[in-house]
């Protein structure tokens, strides 16, 4: 494929993640007027939110696996047709189960999207290139989180509730133009048939431990429910795994983790997935009721953030080259506890000024994680497994970011609850006011009890702190981790692994004859790009 189209590809692709992200955290700004249109109740609400995150990862495993066996350009394509299904229905609907069910279709559609994405990467991008991509799409994905809110605050200002899935619309119909005009088809021929049973197991095991992890913060741990959800969910997904170690052929090929290179990397990959969204859980709530900023504000002051992000999409690459993963990913790791330390010290007088510097090092540290550590994961799948590869590693990191939603959000919860003072105010009103912050307020208001909005704002702030106290903390042991587990520097990639006869079949690629195994140190492979460029 020629060099433009290529990058002409990477750039539909990365539009095509981008929506991802947007819908990940669209909505958590809407919800008010969602209430007030709708009539949704709080419990619906919350699965206006939720069913989207858990059919996402849910749908993942399986997701690559199809891929794999039907083609992963063919499925890319479908699931980008089901987003834009999902999409034009959210803009139509006016009930809360509507909606809900409009938000499933999405969730879907992301699960199909997201694996055969980064599994399409390597057939288009080799060595540097390889590198420089994948910290594009890395970008396009992380940039939607926070852009998500700002688009939402900025379409409710002016268009009704169901706008904030009309942006969804073009940016798909991109993706879907630039998949079918510029990605060539790859896929496995020697995958087996779909095994309809371990797939039930999959979607079902894993969504139930989903949603019990996501429901338990506001249910409680010791719920029977919830307790049974995550229960259940854990005995489905062991069912899975002694299945498949009986495939010749498994969907969840757990040998893939077996390779110190895949595992480790993706081990990291959780947890910068875990510490950055718990993050992005607690800041848009204090940007927003803390620092008294609108739904539009609140988004724009999420942008450092994306400055970081930015910064290493751009010195990754040569970074690799010269230092190769395993220093990215410590130094990473330690950039990013140190901006949570910094964040701890945060108080309810603290201006914008000193966030801004914190969450810039945010972004800076979690890219240094995910943006070598995916690109040098995904450059040790040997060749026929891309699909089932990344679609393993996106469900780990997707399941890695729901728990650090629930967990820290618990810890924050429990903290608040502790800290808020409601004394003088009558039980059923107290009550109310140990829910949240913005019910404490609403409390407060209505009451006319100043000093109670004051012990809130306190109370959420010190949550806060413990929040990004234990993710500092959780970054130091983990760089620890990394420099004791991770493979040296000069990390291997293989085209194959040895002793894999799987070919990758393209009409526009060429290769090795099947089985024949590749391995070479990454510099080399980045090397020889730098020399070519430079003839």
């Amino acid at each position: 494929m020629a060099v433009k189209n290529r990058w002409l590809a990477l750039i539909g692709l990365t539009i095509s993640v981008l929506v991802i992200g947007f819908d990940t955290t669209i909505l958590n700004v809407a919800l008010p007027t969602l209430a007030a249109d709708t009539g949704a109740s709080a419990g619906e609400l919350q699965w206006i939110i939720d069913s989207y995150a858990v059919v996402y990862a849910a749908a993942m495993l399986p997701a690559g696996f199809l891929g794999d066996r039907f083609g992963r350009r063919k499925l890319l394509i479908v699931g980008l047709v089901i987003f834009l299904g999902g999409s034009i229905i959210g803009t139509l609907v006016d009930t809360p189960g509507a909606l809900i069910g409009a938000r499933t279709v999405m969730g879907l559609g992301a699960a199909l999207i997201m694996p055969l994405t980064l599994s399409l990467i390597p057939t288009l991008f080799k060595g540097e290139e390889q590198t420089k991509a994948i910290a594009i799409i890395t970008v396009g994905l992380s940039i939607g989180l926070p852009l998500g809110p700002l688009i939402s605050g900025w379409l409710l200002d002016h268009f009704w509730w169901g706008s904030v899935f009309v942006i969804n619309i073009p940016l798909v119909a991109i993706g879907i133009l630039a998949t079918v005009l510029l990605i060539p088809e790859t896929k496995d021929p020697a995958a087996p048939k779909v095994d309809i049973i371990s797939t039930v197991l999959g979607i079902l095991g894993l969504g139930a431990l989903v949603y019990g992890v996501i429901e338990a913060p506001a249910e409680g741990w010791g719920d029977p429910v919830i307790l049974a959800t995550i229960t259940g969910g854990a005995l489905m997904l062991v069912g899975l795994v002694l299945r498949e170690k009986r495939q010749p052929r498994p969907m969840v090929d757990l040998e893939l983790l077996r390779n110190p290179t895949f595992g480790w990397n993706t081990v990291f990959l959780i947890l910068g997935m875990f510490v950055f969204m718990g993050l992005l859980f607690v800041l848009p709530q204090y940007l927003q009721v803390i620092q008294g900023n609108d739904a539009f504000g609140t988004g724009l002051r999420l942008m450092p953030l994306m400055a970081g992000m930015i910064v290493v999409a751009k010195i990754v690459p040569p970074l690799s080259l010269r230092f190769g993963t395993r220093p990215q990913v410590i130094a990473g790791l330690l950039i990013m506890a140190g901006a949570m330390f910094m964040g701890s010290a945060t108080d309810a007088n603290t201006g914008y000024g000193y966030a801004v510097v914190w969450m810039i090092l945010v972004g800076l540290g979690t890219s240094l994680v995910m943006v070598p550590a995916l690109d040098t994961a995904l450059g040790v799948l040997p060749k026929g497994k891309e699909g089932t590869g990344s679609g393993l590693s996106t469900t780990l990191r997707q399941v890695g970011g729901a728990i650090g939603i629930a967990l820290l959000g618990s810890v924050l919860n429990a903290v608040f609850t502790s800290k808020v003072d409601t004394s003088g105010v009558p039980a059923e009103a107290a009550e109310t006011a140990e829910e949240s912050v913005v019910a404490a307020q609403a409390v407060a208001a209505q009451l006319d009890v100043p000093q109670l909005a004051q012990s809130a704002e306190s109370a959420f702030v010190s949550g806060m702190s413990v929040v990004l106290l234990i993710c500092g903390i959780a970054g130091v042991l983990a760089a620890i981790l990394a420099a004791f587990k991770l493979p040296h520097s000069k990390e291997t990639r293989t085209a194959d692994r040895p002793g894999d006869k799987t070919g990758d079949q393209s009409a526009q690629t060429g290769g090795k004859p099947e089985g024949e195994a590749e391995e070479r140190p990454l510099t080399d492979a980045l090397s020889d790009t730098a020399e070519g460029t430079g003839k």
